[in-house]
Order: structure tokens, then C-alpha cells, then sequence
């Protein structure tokens, strides 16, 4: 089965266009380095939680929209490597991403897939 890259991020909603256009350019250099596909997903219904939840996890402000995401690779040996080669190209060196999202906010994992319908 497949392995995931998951993270959710907060980005102030004025931000949407601009984080939208950079997550097209940065999901090109993804499936260039073997990402079979990168989905990228602008909150429309995200409720807060009482104990728990997306706008709780990443300390959402009133000002920002949850970006739930995933990319997925064939097995985490791909992804192993294609995260070396993606974090080298120059694309993601000159990346703007610092000024359109606070990165200390974001959840990130890699999930090894176990049903898939």
C-alpha cells in the first residue's frame, strides 16, 4: 500500500490565492521527485472542538483558515528519497512559504496506509 505525508496548517485567509499558487509550483516539484499525487484542501467546514480538533491543534486565529493536505508516495523508501531531492531543488530553496503560513503551528506526520476503498 501506499505511505502519506499528512499536515494540517493554519493561513490567514486573506492568504488563500497566493498559498494556493505556491502549493500548485511546490506539488510540480513533488511529483518530480516521485509524489504520485499532492492534494491540497481549503477549510470550508471545520467546527472547533470542545477537548480536541483541526483550529485547536494548529492554534487557529480568527484571521485564518485551516489547509488540510496529503501527499501520497508508492512506500515510504520513496518518500525518504524523494524528500531529499524535494527539499534540494531550488524551488524549495527560494520558497516563500515562511510568509504565507506560521510553520511552527503546522502538524505533520507520515502514515503508512492500511485500507484504502
Amino acid at each position: 500500500m501506499n505511505y502519506i505525508d499528512g499536515y494540517v496548517i493554519a493561513v490567514p485567509t486573506f492568504n488563500k490565492e497566493a498559498y494556493r499558487e505556491h502549493a500548485a509550483k511546490i506539488a510540480v516539484v513533488f511529483k518530480k521527485f516521485g509524489a504520485l499525487s499532492v492534494v491540497e484542501n481549503w477549510g470550508d467546514d471545520v467546527p472547533e472542538g470542545k477537548l480536541t480538533s483541526f483550529t485547536m491543534a494548529v492554534k487557529r486565529e480568527e484571521s485564518e483558515s485551516i489547509v488540510f493536505s496529503w501527499v501520497t508516495w508508492l512506500s515510504k523508501a520513496a518518500r525518504d528519497d524523494g524528500w531529499k531531492q524535494v527539499m534540494a531543488d531550488p524551488i524549495m530553496q527560494s520558497s516563500d512559504m515562511g510568509n504565507l503560513f506560521d510553520g511552527k503551528r503546522m502538524i505533520f506526520g507520515g502514515f503508512e496506509t492500511i485500507v484504502q476503498a
